[in-house]
């Protein structure tokens, strides 16, 4: 099994460790998400296994199921995560829950995109890390939810991966298949830290353009952008000594779930998500002191995939 999907905390108390994938069908531009976690009390208790599954089908309301159990049940084989009914690994995703159903398998993904550091994912020397092993990948196969079947061909999407000591005190999160192999991703977090909580969101973001990704490193460029975090709209925008860009991200409360979290600590937080966020996207290029010229346009029209998290 590729090293990046290997479970690393091992059920080390006060820890949190997710997987989580999450596409769009192009042809009915029904959005997944399926999020796989290992959460370690901090204090005395077993690890927890679970997760959720969610569908966001353009005419209707998202539909979510949960599955887990307790306990951290060693997954098999190829697994990095697997409890009674339900199974992850590179190559195959597959479960039951509730009334929805899957079976889907994983190809492509391209390079590893590291959202932080890569050093900050291979020496866990942040609070949390994340990154994207599959950030193009496909899915194939069957979902049923409910009475609906759906038949994914060339569904696009990525795999990614967080492991740490927790959730953020609040956070935002994107990802934007771009189209041709181009891809963003952002984490914009505030850490728990009794002296960090009133800060403002900090930026990672990593823009992967005809192979070649921006910025070179994203934690030394993070204090150059800014993040207005919030529902139903968010951005993030900043600029370079060569580039300047700007991420406007809208998530429309019909197409979205809001869902609790539970820390190691016990702490909650609340997850608003959507697969079908709407993303407009502009990077220019500095040619002059204040003067810029587009370098590259997108808009995502409901096949982006975001959420932002929230405390009490």
């Amino acid at each position: 099994m590729n090293s990046l999907y290997t479970p690393r905390m091992t059920g080390r108390p006060g820890r949190l460790e997710v997987w989580y994938a999450t596409l769009t069908d192009p042809r009915t531009g029904t959005g997944v998400w399926i999020h796989h976690e290992v959460v370690a009390p901090k204090q005395d208790g077993p690890a927890r296994a679970h997760g959720w599954i969610s569908v966001f089908p353009p005419d209707g309301p998202p539909v979510t199921e949960r599955f887990g159990v307790p306990g951290s049940p060693p997954p098999q084989a190829e697994a990095y995560f697997e409890v009674p009914g339900v199974r992850a690994s590179p190559q195959l995703l597959e479960g039951a829950a509730g009334a929805i159903t899957w079976r889907l398998k994983v190809t492509g993904g391209g390079e590893p995109l590291y959202t932080f550091p890569r050093w900050s994912w291979q020496r866990e020397l942040l609070p949390a890390a994340q990154i994207v092993p599959a950030p193009n990948a496909i899915f194939e196969g069957e979902l049923v939810a409910g009475e609906r079947r759906f038949t994914l061909s060339d569904a696009v999407g990525g795999v990614a991966r967080i492991a740490g000591h927790g959730n953020a005190q609040r956070w935002a999160w994107l990802h934007a298949g771009l189209g041709g192999g181009d891809v963003l991703e952002v984490v914009a977090a505030v850490a728990r830290r009794p002296t960090m909580r009133w800060l403002p969101p900090l930026p990672m973001l990593q823009l992967r353009i005809g192979g070649t990704d921006w910025p070179r490193d994203p934690l030394l460029t993070a204090p150059l952008l800014r993040a207005r975090v919030g529902l139903p709209n968010w951005s993030v925008a900043g600029s370079t000594a060569r580039r300047r860009v700007r991420i406007d991200v809208t998530q429309d409360p019909d197409d979205c779930v809001s869902l609790s979290y539970t820390d190691p600590d016990g702490t909650t937080a609340t997850c608003t998500n959507t697969e079908r966020a709407s993303v407009d996207v502009i990077v220019e290029r500095r040619t002059g002191l204040r003067r810029f010229e587009v370098e590259h346009r997108w808009h995502l029209d409901r096949t982006g995939h975001a959420e932002v998290g929230t405390r009490p």
